[in-house]
Protein backbone atom coordinates (compact mmCIF):
# COMPACT_ATOMS: atom_id res chain seq x y z
CA UNK A 1 0.00 0.00 0.00
CA UNK A 2 2.84 2.32 0.85
CA UNK A 3 4.44 1.42 -2.48
CA UNK A 4 1.25 2.38 -4.36
CA UNK A 5 1.15 5.74 -2.57
CA UNK A 6 4.78 6.35 -3.44
CA UNK A 7 4.15 5.61 -7.11
CA UNK A 8 1.04 7.80 -7.15
CA UNK A 9 2.89 10.73 -5.58
CA UNK A 10 5.75 10.42 -8.07
CA UNK A 11 3.34 10.45 -11.02
CA UNK A 12 1.45 13.34 -9.41
CA UNK A 13 4.67 15.33 -9.07
CA UNK A 14 5.53 14.73 -12.72
CA UNK A 15 2.01 15.76 -13.75
CA UNK A 16 2.12 19.03 -11.79
CA UNK A 17 5.58 19.91 -13.16
CA UNK A 18 4.59 19.15 -16.75
CA UNK A 19 1.32 21.13 -16.47
CA UNK A 20 3.23 24.14 -15.16
CA UNK A 21 5.93 23.82 -17.83
CA UNK A 22 3.27 23.52 -20.55
CA UNK A 23 1.69 26.79 -19.46
CA UNK A 24 4.70 28.91 -18.52
CA UNK A 25 5.16 30.17 -22.09
CA UNK A 26 1.57 31.50 -22.02
CA UNK A 27 1.30 32.75 -18.46
CA UNK A 28 4.67 34.52 -18.09
CA UNK A 29 4.29 36.85 -21.12
CA UNK A 30 0.83 37.93 -19.93
CA UNK A 31 1.97 38.62 -16.37
CA UNK A 32 5.15 40.28 -17.61
CA UNK A 33 3.45 42.71 -19.98
CA UNK A 34 0.76 43.56 -17.43
CA UNK A 35 3.50 44.19 -14.88
CA UNK A 36 5.40 46.46 -17.25
CA UNK A 37 8.36 44.10 -17.69
CA UNK A 38 7.59 42.78 -21.15
CA UNK A 39 11.20 41.98 -21.96
CA UNK A 40 11.08 39.08 -19.50
CA UNK A 41 8.60 37.26 -21.74
CA UNK A 42 11.26 36.44 -24.35
CA UNK A 43 13.24 34.52 -21.71
CA UNK A 44 10.63 31.77 -21.79
CA UNK A 45 9.93 31.80 -25.54
CA UNK A 46 11.94 28.59 -26.05
CA UNK A 47 9.23 26.75 -24.04
CA UNK A 48 6.59 27.40 -26.71
CA UNK A 49 7.53 24.59 -29.16
CA UNK A 50 7.65 22.16 -26.20
CA UNK A 51 4.14 22.99 -24.95
CA UNK A 52 2.36 20.04 -26.69
CA UNK A 53 4.92 17.58 -25.32
CA UNK A 54 4.63 18.86 -21.76
CA UNK A 55 0.83 18.70 -22.01
CA UNK A 56 1.00 15.09 -23.22
CA UNK A 57 3.42 14.18 -20.41
CA UNK A 58 1.12 15.82 -17.84
CA UNK A 59 -1.94 13.92 -19.10
CA UNK A 60 -0.05 10.61 -19.00
CA UNK A 61 1.36 11.27 -15.53
CA UNK A 62 -1.98 12.34 -14.04
CA UNK A 63 -3.65 9.34 -15.66
CA UNK A 64 -1.10 7.06 -14.01
CA UNK A 65 -1.65 8.80 -10.66
CA UNK A 66 -5.41 8.23 -10.91
CA UNK A 67 -4.80 4.60 -11.84
CA UNK A 68 -2.64 4.13 -8.75
CA UNK A 69 -5.26 5.82 -6.58
CA UNK A 70 -8.33 3.99 -7.83
CA UNK A 71 -7.12 0.53 -8.84
CA UNK A 72 -8.27 -2.28 -6.53
CA UNK A 73 -5.88 -2.87 -3.63
CA UNK A 74 -4.49 -6.33 -3.07
CA UNK A 75 -5.04 -7.77 0.33
CA UNK A 76 -1.76 -8.06 2.19
CA UNK A 77 -0.88 -9.13 5.65
CA UNK A 78 -0.14 -6.26 7.98
CA UNK A 79 2.79 -6.85 10.31
CA UNK A 80 2.47 -3.47 11.99
CA UNK A 81 1.56 -3.15 15.63
CA UNK A 82 -2.16 -2.83 16.36
CA UNK A 83 -3.37 0.63 17.22
CA UNK A 84 -3.39 1.36 20.91
CA UNK A 85 -6.34 2.91 22.73
CA UNK A 86 -6.14 6.69 22.54
CA UNK A 87 -3.85 6.71 19.49
CA UNK A 88 -6.70 7.85 17.24
CA UNK A 89 -7.11 6.74 13.66
CA UNK A 90 -3.50 6.25 12.59
CA UNK A 91 -4.56 4.73 9.28
CA UNK A 92 -6.21 7.93 8.03
CA UNK A 93 -4.21 9.16 4.99
CA UNK A 94 -2.70 12.61 4.95
CA UNK A 95 -4.53 15.15 2.78
CA UNK A 96 -1.69 15.20 0.25
CA UNK A 97 -2.21 11.45 -0.25
CA UNK A 98 -5.98 11.68 -0.50
CA UNK A 99 -8.12 11.32 -3.61
CA UNK A 100 -9.55 14.78 -2.93
CA UNK A 101 -6.09 16.31 -3.32
CA UNK A 102 -5.64 14.37 -6.56
CA UNK A 103 -8.84 15.87 -7.98
CA UNK A 104 -7.77 19.36 -6.92
CA UNK A 105 -4.50 18.93 -8.82
CA UNK A 106 -6.46 17.76 -11.87
CA UNK A 107 -8.67 20.88 -11.82
CA UNK A 108 -5.62 23.13 -11.38
CA UNK A 109 -3.92 21.41 -14.33
CA UNK A 110 -7.00 21.89 -16.52
CA UNK A 111 -7.04 25.58 -15.54
CA UNK A 112 -3.39 25.86 -16.61
CA UNK A 113 -4.01 24.06 -19.91
CA UNK A 114 -6.96 26.32 -20.76
CA UNK A 115 -5.26 29.59 -19.72
CA UNK A 116 -5.00 30.84 -23.33
CA UNK A 117 -8.80 30.74 -23.66
CA UNK A 118 -9.52 33.04 -20.73
CA UNK A 119 -6.32 35.11 -20.60
CA UNK A 120 -8.05 37.98 -22.42
CA UNK A 121 -10.09 38.64 -19.26
CA UNK A 122 -6.87 39.64 -17.47
CA UNK A 123 -6.08 42.49 -19.85
CA UNK A 124 -7.61 45.89 -19.07
CA UNK A 125 -9.71 47.47 -21.78
CA UNK A 126 -7.66 49.81 -23.94
CA UNK A 127 -9.44 52.99 -24.99
CA UNK A 128 -8.89 53.13 -28.75
CA UNK A 129 -10.80 56.41 -29.08
CA UNK A 130 -8.51 58.94 -30.71
CA UNK A 131 -8.78 62.51 -31.83
CA UNK A 132 -9.88 63.14 -35.39
CA UNK A 133 -7.08 61.95 -37.65
CA UNK A 134 -6.48 63.09 -41.20
CA UNK A 135 -7.27 60.09 -43.40
CA UNK A 136 -4.15 60.81 -45.43
CA UNK A 137 -2.08 59.99 -42.34
CA UNK A 138 -3.68 56.60 -41.67
CA UNK A 139 -1.58 53.63 -42.68
CA UNK A 140 -2.02 49.88 -42.35
CA UNK A 141 0.78 47.41 -41.73
CA UNK A 142 1.06 43.65 -41.87
CA UNK A 143 3.51 42.25 -39.32
CA UNK A 144 4.91 38.71 -39.57
CA UNK A 145 5.69 37.34 -36.11
CA UNK A 146 7.55 34.24 -34.97
CA UNK A 147 6.61 32.14 -31.94
CA UNK A 148 2.86 32.70 -31.45
CA UNK A 149 1.28 29.38 -30.48
CA UNK A 150 -2.08 30.16 -28.86
CA UNK A 151 -4.74 32.80 -28.28
CA UNK A 152 -2.85 34.00 -25.20
CA UNK A 153 -0.02 35.01 -27.55
CA UNK A 154 -2.54 36.93 -29.67
CA UNK A 155 -3.81 38.81 -26.62
CA UNK A 156 -0.27 39.71 -25.59
CA UNK A 157 0.67 40.98 -29.04
CA UNK A 158 -2.59 42.93 -29.44
CA UNK A 159 -2.16 44.59 -26.05
CA UNK A 160 1.44 45.57 -26.79
CA UNK A 161 0.33 47.24 -30.02
CA UNK A 162 -2.83 48.89 -28.69
CA UNK A 163 -0.89 50.54 -25.88
CA UNK A 164 1.51 52.10 -28.40
CA UNK A 165 0.81 55.76 -29.16
CA UNK A 166 -0.66 56.32 -32.61
CA UNK A 167 -2.16 52.82 -33.06
CA UNK A 168 -5.81 52.95 -34.11
CA UNK A 169 -6.54 49.20 -34.18
CA UNK A 170 -4.65 45.93 -33.95
CA UNK A 171 -5.56 42.28 -34.46
CA UNK A 172 -3.31 39.25 -34.64
CA UNK A 173 -3.62 35.53 -35.37
CA UNK A 174 -1.37 32.83 -33.97
CA UNK A 175 -2.54 30.47 -36.75
CA UNK A 176 -1.11 32.70 -39.49
CA UNK A 177 1.56 34.40 -37.38
CA UNK A 178 0.37 37.77 -38.68
CA UNK A 179 -0.77 40.99 -36.99
CA UNK A 180 -2.59 43.75 -38.86
CA UNK A 181 -2.35 47.28 -37.51
CA UNK A 182 -3.87 50.61 -38.44
CA UNK A 183 -1.88 53.57 -37.20
CA UNK A 184 -1.32 57.31 -37.56
CA UNK A 185 1.99 57.75 -39.40
CA UNK A 186 2.54 61.12 -37.69
CA UNK A 187 2.62 59.45 -34.25
CA UNK A 188 4.25 56.09 -34.86
CA UNK A 189 6.06 54.06 -37.52
CA UNK A 190 6.61 50.44 -38.61
CA UNK A 191 9.90 50.43 -36.72
CA UNK A 192 8.15 51.49 -33.51
CA UNK A 193 5.46 48.82 -34.01
CA UNK A 194 8.17 46.18 -34.37
CA UNK A 195 9.91 47.47 -31.26
CA UNK A 196 6.64 47.34 -29.26
CA UNK A 197 6.09 43.67 -30.11
CA UNK A 198 9.66 42.59 -29.47
CA UNK A 199 10.23 44.58 -26.27
CA UNK A 200 6.78 44.39 -24.69
CA UNK A 201 5.49 41.00 -25.83
CA UNK A 202 8.84 39.29 -26.34
CA UNK A 203 8.14 37.87 -29.82
CA UNK A 204 10.49 38.16 -32.78
CA UNK A 205 9.21 40.17 -35.76
CA UNK A 206 10.29 38.72 -39.11
CA UNK A 207 8.95 41.45 -41.37
CA UNK A 208 6.75 44.55 -41.46
CA UNK A 209 4.90 45.37 -44.69
CA UNK A 210 3.03 48.63 -45.24
CA UNK A 211 -0.13 47.71 -47.12
CA UNK A 212 -1.32 51.17 -48.21
CA UNK A 213 1.90 53.08 -48.53
CA UNK A 214 1.47 56.18 -50.70
CA UNK A 215 3.56 56.71 -53.79
CA UNK A 216 6.68 58.73 -53.11
CA UNK A 217 6.78 57.92 -49.36
CA UNK A 218 10.00 56.74 -47.85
Amino acid sequence: MVNNKSKKNKWLGVGIFAAGAASICCIVPVLAILGGIGGVASTFSWFQPLRPYFMALSVIALGAAFNQAYKPKKEIECECEPARPGDGNNNKPRFINSKKFLWIILFVSVALYSFPYYSSALFPNVDMTVAMTNSDNIREAKIDIEGMTCSSCENTVDYSLKTTEGVLSATSSYKTGVAKVKYDKTKTSPEQLKKAIEEKAGFKVKDVTELNKKNGEE
